[in-house]
């Protein structure tokens, strides 16, 4: 019964990624709503604690629910279990670091398009670490979806921010492929921890969002140490400046979090991948009618690519290739009269 649930819910999957990418794809939008003549009113430090705390919120509340309807659910509790379980908040936050450390070299159009480097080192990473092979035809798809991705964001040859892709420091692209190693990193060792054995969902979730929640309190903390508490301590400015749409960034953003764990637990990291390129690129098109985004050609191309792409990874091969019927061999007794035939003619 149980690997029949599972199945259920692998075949959800598609539903579960589609409602990932219209949730992706309205975060930029809903950030920069949120801005008050082009800046931040509030700490954009809080959004990721508060996120993090509706994860955790939810999550408990789910599990709750689901141990008071089967007592039976299975939650590992053992410390050699748990202990994994702050590592991918570990990786996030030098991934966080990194960021900051790539924009001092590049700019913020070269750091973007690098940024696509990500598709083909989780790639890379799923097949080494969880071991799951990827066809010819699939790989072909993956490094499409880099380059439909990529192709969508380079501007005009005109654009002074062209020539800047090529001539930032050798620091600039190390940090750049370091970041990509790590975005992927944490996803792919996420995944891992999700699919290491039975657990409830909702009970692996309430041990990655704790520990998440600490992480990201901690950085707060280590804020209010530089700025000397000039503002005073976190906590009693958590929710200044905040508006309904910043609330809906973190309810956007602990939403996101949530439909990517379920993902991880039931799909995997590709369809994650697919979830937010695709994302990305509808969130161009929206701002085209929201912001006044000048539509480009690179931004048409962009998108047919990874169409093409995502037809490619995921539709079965038989559909992609002709694929010969095979003939089956006629029984002896049929050949010997079809030879007796054509004598006779």
């Amino acid at each position: 019964m149980f690997e029949a649930s599972i199945k259920t819910k692998a075949m959800q999957w598609y539903y579960v990624a589609a409602l990932l990418t219209v949730l992706t794809s309205s975060q930029g939008i809903l950030t920069t709503l949120s801005q008050s003549h082009g800046k931040y009113v509030y700490d954009y430090a809080t959004i990721p604690f508060l996120a993090e705390v509706f994860k955790l919120l939810v999550s408990s509340l789910l599990l709750w629910k689901e141990c008071r309807a089967s007592p039976s659910t299975r939650m590992t509790t053992d410390w050699k279990s748990v202990r994994l379980y702050p590592i991918p908040s570990v990786i996030y936050l030098i991934h966080n670091n990194v960021q900051f450390a790539t924009l001092v070299y590049v700019d913020t159009s070269t750091y973007q398009i690098m940024g696509n480097l990500k598709i083909v080192t989780t790639g890379i990473l799923f097949r080494l670490f969880l071991k799951r092979k990827l066809s010819n035809l699939q790989w072909m798809a993956i490094i499409l979806l880099a380059v439909g991705t990529t192709t969508s964001q380079v501007k005009g040859c005109g654009a002074a921010s062209c020539d800047s892709i090529f001539s930032a420091p050798i620091q600039g692209y190390m940090l750049g492929v370091l970041s990509a190693c790590l975005s992927a990193l944490a996803g792919v060792y996420t995944e891992f921890l999700m699919k290491k054995n039975n657990d409830s969902l909702y009970w692996q979730n309430v041990q990655l969002y704790t520990f998440g929640a600490i992480f990201n309190m901690a950085r707060l903390l280590v804020d209010d140490f530089r700025g000397g508490f000039e503002n005073g301590p976190w906590w009693q400015r958590l929710f200044n400046g905040y508006t309904i749409t910043t609330w809906l960034v973190v309810l956007n953003l602990g939403s996101t979090g949530l439909l990517v764990s379920w993902l991880m637990k039931y799909a995997d990291n590709i369809v994650k991948v697919y979830s937010t390129s695709m994302a990305m690129l509808l969130t161009m098109v929206l701002s085209v009618y929201l912001f006044n985004f000048k539509p480009t050609l690179q931004l048409f191309l962009g998108i047919v690519i990874c169409m093409m792409s995502l037809h490619m990874y995921f539709a079965p091969s038989n559909v992609l290739v002709d694929i010969p019927v095979t003939v089956k061999a006629a029984p002896e007794g049929l050949k010997d009269v079809s030879v007796e035939r054509r004598i006779e003619s």
